[in-house]
């Protein structure tokens, strides 16, 4: 086992997820623990998912894999037959967590589900994640991404006023179902640490994500109002704000505000766009201190709009971004990956992590730890494995099979 100063360190991890859960070894990973992936014989199906290193496919080459699975070791295991099951047995009896996203009661089914593995292991932690959760009337529904984020309810607030509802960019739903699988393994395993009983954690991806629909919630409580659809636009009192204006290379986030929060602000620039001859007499008289939460109306917001997009159009993210720090108006740059993998905030504080991948002649930068500890630091020193790249270590050091053991295993499709 690992044995490096950190978090999780030397406690042990199965990782028997696919694409729903793969976050939470990363993150348990990080933590400092020990992550055996478990793949079927041939590899896991997520290998197969790209993009892919030069946009050639195969099976060390997916991004997708790579991202979600760095840190991790591999062991390859048939959990479709009996000796398969027999080893992993075997490795639970070791172990501290075991992760899944098998279908309810598929474990079960097989005699590895949490009743059983806890006669192993009573200390064992076992955190099941799914789009619907071990019990209720949707628990052995199919959903993928696009549907756990539909029926969380989230995807209905995304889109533009009168179009249909959009789903945010990239699949997230189950990043935050395995992010949530995380916390609930890591509050599973303190009470551990306090009783010496481990637990079965059971994770619906769809009531996860149902948690980033907290301000729809709260203004239905204090106002009775629905939250709608609005694109670029904020619901403000009974009007609406613009959030997302372009820009000369790209977009930022600017709140049209004046009174006590934004007149000092809002008048600096508009002395700045006086300056540049991008003003007229109805916005050099304007009063901002009286523009303020009582009285705006979208007939005046979209009327001052205009003389803030053509302005914004001529300048940069970055020329923006500085003059609202010195002049405090409402802004923000809208960054890009690019934009940030040059951010000098995120350089001074390390956060970008480059790990080399030297049988395909490559290094790869990959999103840092998520915060900072002055005790132990986030691990995160280990390429993504290949297929059953640590058979021998597990299965023979570990377990103590032989190298003809393991051999003979592999030939008979058993690891």
């Amino acid at each position: 086992m690992d044995t490096d100063e950190s978090f999780l360190s030397p406690y042990r991890v199965l990782d028997l997820t696919d694409e729903k859960g793969y976050l939470c070894g990363k993150i348990l990973g990080g933590l400092g623990a020990e992550v055996i992936k478990i793949e079927p014989p041939g590899g896991d199906k997520g290998r197969t998912i790209g993009p892919f290193i030069d946009d050639k496919p195969g099976p060390n080459r997916s991004l997708f894999w790579t991202a979600f699975n760095v840190g991790k070791k591999s062991v390859t295991l048939n959990l479709m037959t009996e000796e398969g099951k027999k080893i992993f047995r075997k490795l639970v009896v070791s172990a501290d967590f075991v992760v899944e996203s098998f279908n309810p009661g598929f474990l079960n089914e097989r005699g590895l589900g949490y009743e059983d593995l806890s006669k192993i292991n009573p200390g064992v932690v076992m955190t099941s994640i799914t789009p619907y959760g071990q019990t209720g009337p949707y628990r052995d529904f199919h959903a993928a991404d696009i549907v756990c984020w539909a029926s969380s309810g989230y995807m209905w607030l995304c889109g533009i006023t009168g179009r249909a509802p959009l789903r945010i960019s990239i699949p997230q739903a189950y990043l935050h179902g395995g992010a949530e699988a995380a916390m609930g393994s890591m509050v599973a395993f303190w009470y551990r640490q306090k009783r010496g009983e481990g637990q079965h954690v059971d994770v619906s991806i769809a009531e996860s994500a149902m948690w980033e629909c907290l301000g729809a919630y709260a203004s239905w409580d204090m106002n009775q109002e629905i939250f709608q659809r609005l694109g670029s636009f904020r619901a403000y009192g009974a009007y609406k704000i613009r959030f997302m204006y372009p820009c000369k290379d790209g977009y930022v986030i600017f709140l049209l505000l004046g009174g006590h929060i934004g007149a000092r602000g809002q008048k600096a620039l508009a002395e700045w766009m006086d300056k540049e001859g991008m003003s007229n007499e109805f916005l050099r008289n304007f009063d901002w201190e009286t523009f303020d939460a009582a009285t705006y109306n979208d007939e005046m917001a979209r009327k001052l709009e205009p003389f803030f997009e053509r302005f914004f159009m001529t300048k940069t993210k970055d020329e923006l971004f500085q003059g609202a720090l010195k002049m405090q108006y409402l802004l923000a740059p809208v960054n890009t990956i690019q934009d940030l993998l040059k951010n000098p905030h995120l350089a001074a504080r390390d956060f970008w992590v480059n790990i080399d991948h030297p049988e395909l002649n490559v290094h790869l930068t990959y999103p840092g730890a998520p915060f900072k500890s002055n005790r132990v630091s986030w691990r995160m020193n280990r390429r993504a494995p290949r297929v059953g790249e640590h058979n021998e270590e597990i299965y023979g050091k570990d377990l103590g099979f032989s190298d003809r053991e393991i051999e003979a295993l592999g030939r008979a499709g058993e690891i």
